[in-house]
């Protein structure tokens, strides 16, 4: 089982967009638990997380480390309120996690990228934790350090309605 952790910059409405996409994954029994990250505190905010049983953590920087502090489970999605895993990830997700150990630590989904930031992102992010990475739990805790991540064959989409 996995620990999802969300940032949230979009808002309630982009969270609960992000959570239901991830209810086949909590029946499929893949995800566990999930935890929130928002920079200030939001009554609708934790209305959402509250009744998808999420935690919430409200922490100025919204950092993945926060998320990992509290999370139940040693492997950890870290994804951005609008992010939507697409067909197959489900089965991806848990033939890794199965098989890979924790000194391999880190694998990322394939995001469509366009443009200067996604040329920038492919980059220079090659071993930095970022949204749509699958990331086990001592290297957001600086026990483990990233290898270069595993590319996964599953993909994420941002939804549409939140850029």
């Amino acid at each position: 089982m996995i620990t999802v952790l969300v940032r949230v910059a979009h808002g309630p409405e982009a969270l609960a967009a992000t959570l239901s996409a991830l209810v086949p994954a909590v029946a499929a029994g893949l995800v566990g638990d999930a935890v929130i990250l928002a920079a200030r505190h939001d009554e609708t905010v934790a209305a959402v997380a509250d009744a998808m049983g999420a935690g919430l953590v409200v922490t100025e920087n919204r950092c993945w480390g926060e998320g990992a502090g509290i999370a139940r489970r040693d492997w950890l999605l870290c994804l951005e309120d609008g992010d939507i895993p697409q067909e197959g990830w489900i089965r991806v997700l848990d033939r890794f996690v199965t098989l890979s150990t924790p000194e391999r630590g880190l694998a990322r989904f394939h995001r469509r990228s366009t443009g200067p930031a996604g040329f920038m992102r492919r980059v220079f992010a090659r071993s930095s934790i970022m949204a749509g990475d699958l990331v086990h739990r001592r290297v957001l805790l600086n026990e483990v350090k990233a290898r270069t991540p595993v590319r996964l064959s599953a993909r994420i989409e941002r939804d549409p309605v939140f850029g």
